[in-house]
This record gives structure tokens, sequence and C-alpha cells, in this order.
């Protein structure tokens, strides 16, 4: 896989406090890649004030733009020190997932990061429309930032599907471990997989009174723990992290990742279009509610965003 080279930050308009570009650089100082802090702006007061010239609407236009960008530029220049080519970009734009992809599509980018938002009161994670969208439709991989930091030797987990041996699986699961490879290189962290299984059906231990539901749950972990240990082996990693659960992956992953304390849990949003495109791997949309680290959601290969000409 392709090192992150070119991140593309998006900024969040509401705060000075800005995760997704404090963790772009940490990321970028590893291997020098280029960051730009994105932010999409938009105010429907303007489009709508009527008794304006289109001359006088493009000048206020302009001059909110003008605004956020002297912001943005103050923003970023903490970072100054870093050495790092942080450059800014202000798009007005009523769809700020749409113009993010856009971009990042047209310039090439290598990874996106955006922070999520915290409830204040609740003290739970907020996900927007557009941290949906971007996890949907961006064909680049996306990294959702929480307040959780990364140190030295931590630990990443991936979550990996080993239930069939179709190729699309397979060589997502690939590109999961590859991304996995591509960070613990330069954190020193630790790459455990994860893979949940499902229990034996309640209605075929009702309806078959012979049926022996110990004997059927051990062959399905058996075979589960068969494939993820070959799949670890084929990247030196050590099979005793290696972690099969019965349960659904939403139940599954949350659940390792705390216990392991993870800094980053990495899965694969199969991105598909029609009815099932709304479960986006469903995994992914249940998980990343519940897990109280960061999250990078890779696509398949030849994954093509329906943002795309």
């Amino acid at each position: 896989m392709k090192d992150y080279n070119k991140i593309l930050v998006v900024i969040n308009p509401m705060t000075d406090h800005q995760p997704a570009l404090a963790r772009a650089v940490e990321l970028a100082s590893k291997s020098n890649a280029t960051i730009t802090a994105f932010l999409t702006i938009f105010d429907f007061s303007y489009e709508m004030t009527s008794i304006l010239s289109s001359q006088e609407r493009e000048a206020m236009r302009q001059g909110v733009i003008d605004q956020r960008e002297s912001w943005l530029a103050e923003a970023i220049t903490p970072y100054a020190q870093t050495g790092l080519n942080i450059d800014t970009k202000v798009v007005w734009h009523n769809r700020p997932f749409e113009s993010v992809i856009k971009f990042a599509i047209e310039q090439n980018y290598d990874l996106l990061v955006k922070s999520t938002h915290e409830h204040d009161k609740l003290k739970s994670i907020i996900f927007t429309p557009t941290d949906w969208h971007l996890l949907r439709k961006a064909p680049i991989p996306v990294l959702m930032v929480k307040e959780h930091d990364w140190p030295v030797a931590g630990k990443i987990l991936c979550a990996v599907n080993v239930a069939t041996e179709d190729e699309e699986h397979s060589t997502l699961n690939t590109k999961i471990i590859e991304n996995a490879l591509n960070l613990a290189a330069k954190f020193s962290a630790q790459i455990h997989l994860v893979n949940g299984y499902p229990g034996t059906p309640v209605n075929l231990a009702i309806e078959l009174p012979e049926f022996d539901a110990v004997s059927y749950n051990d062959t399905v972990r058996m075979q589960h723990e068969q494939r993820i240990q070959y799949l670890a082996n084929s990247f030196n990693i050590p099979l005793e992290n290696c972690h099969v659960e019965e349960g659904l992956p939403e139940d599954v992953i949350p659940e390792l990742s705390q216990q392991l304390d993870a800094e980053l849990v990495i899965l694969g949003t199969v991105g598909r279009t029609g009815f099932s495109a709304a479960l986006i791997g469903n995994t992914a949309e249940h998980v990343i509610d519940s897990i109280n680290c960061d999250l990078l959601a890779v696509k398949p290969d030849g994954y093509k965003s329906p943002l795309e000409d």
C-alpha cells in the first residue's frame, strides 16, 4: 500500500481546538507528509438576501471567506515549528461532505482525517450526517479522531472477516492489515486481529432436539480460529494477538478495544450501492459509536465513490 503522503484534514469551524489537525500532524511528522487543513463554510442568509444585488451578495460572501481564512491561518500557527508543509483551503459549499470528497479525489489525497463531536453533558460521541457521508462515500481511508492519545508501543486492533473466503473480503482483510502495519511501524505499535462469530441459532436448538449445539459451536469457533491464525501467519502477527469471540462484530470489537485499551480500530466498509449501502458494512456504523478510540475505515480495492465523475 502507498504511504499517507498527502493528508486532508476536515476542520471544525465551531471550535479552536482541532484534534484532527493535531493527529494529522502527529502522523505527518513520521513520514514528512503534506497536510491541507480544509474548511467548508456556508450561510443560507447570504444566499437569501434578495434586497441585495448579486455583486453585494458576492462581496458579503467573500468577506466571510476572508474572515475564515484568517481564522484558519491562525489555527495552524501552533504547528509552524514542526517544519511540516501545512496548507489551508476554505470552500463555500452547502454540502460539506461533498466538497471534502470531491477535493480529496481531485487532489489525490491518501488519507482523510476528521474529529468526532462529544456531547458536553452526556459525554458521549455524536456522529453528524457529514461523518456518515464521509465514511460511506470517500474512496480513501477515513480516520475518525477521538480524544485518545497514541502512545508509543500502543495497540492497533484490526477487525477482520474470516467467515467467508470470497475474494472481496480476503483483499479487504489484507488492506486493513497493511494499513495497520504501516502505522505500527511508525508508532512501534502492536497489531491485534479480532473476529466475531455467530453463536448457535436458537431456532435450530429448539426445533431439532437431537442437534448438538455445543459441538456446532466448537466447530464454528475452530474454523474461525484456524482462518484468523492463517491470516496472522501471513503477516508475521503473533498468534497470541488473535482474538476470536462469539458474538456480533458490533459487540465484540468495542469490548475488545476497551480490554486492550487500543489506540486505533481499523475496519473495512464495503461501500456498496442500493440497500446494502444503508448497512455500510453496518458493523462500522454500530462500532464507531461504541469505541473509545480512533477509527480508521478503509474501502475495498476498486471502490468508486458515487461523487466521482
